[in-house]
């Protein structure tokens, strides 16, 4: 307890993902409206939440030492385990000794009376439900957003694509989309605090609207968000090439509030990889959406996941991956080496890849992405793009950084009261994962940020 304050202290660590990281300020939203003051993950607590991934085993791993760490800091405070990996392994998540609550994801809208049972009861208590019964959105509106000058908005929840190796349908449950007008609501609320970027999120994002029957889609929110005052960029999240339809390229080549950047999923460039994840398009379907993207927006940052060393996977099909994502020219990309998660049909595959060529193979990728985010960056050299200052350079005093609208990341020199403003930045030179550059005129609406609490 804040002695000084009399008000209850809440810490709150997140693992994985966009989504998870806006899950987490809903919780912290809660706890805030009940009286709690919401303090570092590292400092003394009433409460210590921890919102868990299981996408990876490492993601297990690194959910399962958290949860650890946290109980061996705070004996006496009340450790609540959320997410993902308490959603599919509750019981794994009981068996470690002091954890004093356990929450599915169709209970977060009662984390704070659960905590403050938790407090009272000396078992722990376990409020996991079957989250393939939820049809709605758990709709907690935010007040403010803990972190940066970019404010992250979910608006979908949920999968029922159920690829071969992703435990995240499991997770997750059924697509639910959120109402518009709850979106545009929040979004509003962030533009008054000084938010100039909103990300708008899901866990399958492509397929917001379809559990609405046409009345609502993608397309017409990004176009409404964009249309909110005080919000300059409008970012997407992950979606697969089917979703990314025409109209919505349109909206990205002609309003300059929405973003040239996708992160557009790969997983593998080959087509009998694809086939036995159940991807639902082929390398030859990806490669014909890239041409109209490019086509239509040629200066678009596209990102992309790959993963590596999939159950089966041959030396040729290693090579066929390797080829096609040189092909495609993505400005970065995310590595992952085949994590199998149990219960997904890929855990039970045969001829699993050896870990050793797993390795190998992961590291060759890397490579080519680090050489691939190297040659997009450099088409840029000398010329002036629009920088989002975010942050404090963690290398160097008196820098900050921030990013395009078509996601580089930019150093440059500059000091707090930049952060928050859109600066036209010449881009100078090449750093390892970015670029470095000078202001080239004057930053644009220098609000302060009022939402960025604690």
């Amino acid at each position: 307890m804040d002695a000084a304050m009399g008000r209850r202290r809440v810490a709150c660590a997140t693992l994985g993902c966009k989504v998870n990281q806006y899950d987490s300020e809903q919780m912290l939203t809660l706890f805030r409206r009940a009286g709690y003051e919401v303090v570092d993950f590292d400092q003394p607590a009433d409460v210590y939440i921890i919102n868990t991934c299981t996408v990876t085993g490492r993601g297990a791993a690194k959910s399962r030492q958290l949860i650890r760490s946290a109980i061996r800091r705070a004996p006496f405070s009340v450790v609540a385990v959320t997410g993902c990996y308490t959603q599919t392994n509750p019981d794994e998540v009981a068996a470690i000794p002091g954890v004093n609550l356990i929450v599915g994801h169709r209970d977060r809208g009662r984390i704070v009376e659960l905590c403050e049972e938790a407090m009272r009861r000396p078992e722990p208590i376990r409020a996991v439900n079957d989250v393939w019964l939820a049809r709605e959105f758990d709709d907690i509106p935010l007040d403010s957003f803990s972190q940066g000058t970019r404010a992250v908005v979910k608006i979908q929840d949920g999968c029922n694509v159920f690829c071969t190796f992703c435990i995240i349908p499991y997770a997750r449950g059924r697509p639910r989309s959120r109402d518009p007008e709850s979106v545009y609501e929040e979004v509003e609320r962030l533009a008054e605090k000084g938010y100039r970027e909103v990300v708008l999120t899901g866990i399958h994002l492509g397929s917001y609207g379809q559990d609405a029957k046409g009345r609502f889609t993608l397309e017409e929110v990004v176009e409404r968000v964009a249309a909110i005052p005080g919000i300059d960029r409008v970012r997407l999240s992950s979606l697969e090439p089917r979703h990314v339809s025409d109209r919505l390229l349109e909206l990205m080549a002609s309003n300059p509030k929405v973003c040239q950047h996708l992160h557009l999923s790969l997983q593998s460039g080959s087509e009998t990889v694809l086939r036995r994840m159940k991807r639902r398009y082929t390398a030859a379907e990806y490669r014909a959406r890239v041409e109209r993207i490019r086509s239509l927006i040629p200066d678009v940052g596209l990102t992309t996941d790959v993963i590596v060393g999939f159950p089966g996977e041959t030396e040729a099909e290693h090579r066929e991956s390797l080829a096609f994502v040189r092909e495609m020219g993505f400005s970065r990309i995310h590595v992952f080496p085949f994590s199998p998660r149990p219960g997904t049909p890929a855990a039970a595959m045969p001829d699993p890849v050896p870990r050793a060529v797993k390795e190998a193979r992961t590291r060759e990728m890397i490579a080519l992405g680090e050489e691939l985010q190297q040659a997009f960056h450099r088409r840029f050299l000398g010329q002036t793009l629009e920088v989002l200052a975010e942050e404090e350079a963690a290398t160097d005093d008196g820098w900050l950084e921030g990013y395009t609208d078509n996601y580089i990341r930019v150093r440059l020199p500059g000091g707090d009261e930049l952060k928050g403003t859109l600066i036209p930045v010449r881009l100078t030179g090449l750093t390892q994962d970015g670029m470095v550059g000078e202001m080239a005129g004057l930053p644009v609406g220098s609000r302060r940020l009022a939402g960025a609490v604690r």
